[in-house]
């Protein structure tokens, strides 16, 4: 292997750790607890335990945690009071509803209800078009984590050729208009795409967003490119015994890690920087409301 390993994990613990001297410095200096809360819709048992993980990060940092469990068969009505409360409450800075939802309820309505200077998930449609528009906005948390990876790793991205391989409002979309303020020169390729291959050999940084389990070979990477995989993929891991899983992104990453100059690993790689932008955009928006200048190297 000849790559470097863009280790997330600990990247992840040295934001947590910047967010923390901010939120110090907020208290210390203005009086101010930046507070995230995070609605839970249901029993599923993969977002309780993220839910937990969140709050425990958030009290970590010196941030408040509000947590807000619902039944499953809630109300639209109901849960949409419970988010206006919570766009009125002063100690709330940031606003999260865990995805996946119910089917009775729809996820764009509830992204809608949001207020966006509270949107720490960037989903709201006012932060996308600022992001696109190239105001100051609220970007969803995975592509602010994997930009800021990108940055520590390069320094300055100016020049670079970068090709995203997803075209979702989750992370492809917002990727690449984050490449774009970093002066990047960025194409984004999806399923649609003509010889894809080529496409993303030509690319100093490829960031694989696809959902597809290790679509992107080392035959596909440019000699010494960076390679940010954000994909999660379950695959069958016989070899562990039956019925077992393995964890694989959307690259190989046994023939990517020869070819490619860096590259982040699944697990460990931009996993662990999504909670830690959370944090990071929750105390941007404790900020931006008290008419404070953003936090140092956690914007985009």
């Amino acid at each position: 292997m000849n790559a470097s390993i863009i280790d997330g994990k600990a990247f992840a613990a040295k934001v947590r750790n910047k967010v923390a001297h901010h939120v110090a410095v907020l208290k210390k200096e203005h009086g101010v607890i930046p507070g995230l809360a995070v609605v839970l819709v249901g029993e599923d048992p993969a977002s309780e335990v993220y839910v937990r993980n969140k709050g425990r990060q958030t009290k970590e940092v010196g941030m408040r945690s509000f947590e807000y469990k619902l039944p499953a068969d809630v109300s639209e009505a109901d849960l949409f009071a419970l988010i206006e409360k919570l766009n009125s409450d002063p100690k709330v800075h940031g606003i999260l509803c865990q995805f996946p939802v119910p089917g009775h309820l729809s996820e764009e309505k509830i992204v809608a209800q949001i207020d966006p200077a509270k949107d720490v998930d960037g989903l709201h449609i006012l932060n996308a078009g600022r992001l696109a528009s190239g105001q100051a906005a609220m970007a969803p948390c995975t592509p602010l984590g994997c930009l800021m990876m990108l940055r520590d790793f390069h320094g300055s991205l100016s020049g670079l050729t970068a090709v995203v391989v997803g075209r979702s409002n989750l992370v492809g979309k917002p990727m690449a208009q984050l490449l774009l303020r970093d002066s990047c020169t960025v194409t984004i390729a999806h399923s649609r795409t003509k010889d894809i291959e080529a496409l993303c050999r030509s690319a100093d940084i490829v960031v694989a967003a696809v959902g597809r389990p290790e679509m992107i070979t080392g035959e596909w990477i440019k000699p010494g490119a960076t390679v940010i995989d954000v994909g999660i993929n379950r695959i069958p891991a016989p070899e562990r015994g039956e019925g077992k899983m393995r964890l694989v992104g959307d690259v190989e990453f046994s023939s990517a890690s020869i070819v490619a100059g860096a590259i982040s690993p699944v697990p460990g790689g931009v996993g662990p920087m999504t909670i830690a932008c959370l944090l990071a955009n929750t105390l941007t928006a404790c900020a931006r409301v008290n008419n404070l200048p953003d936090p140092e190297g956690l914007t985009a």
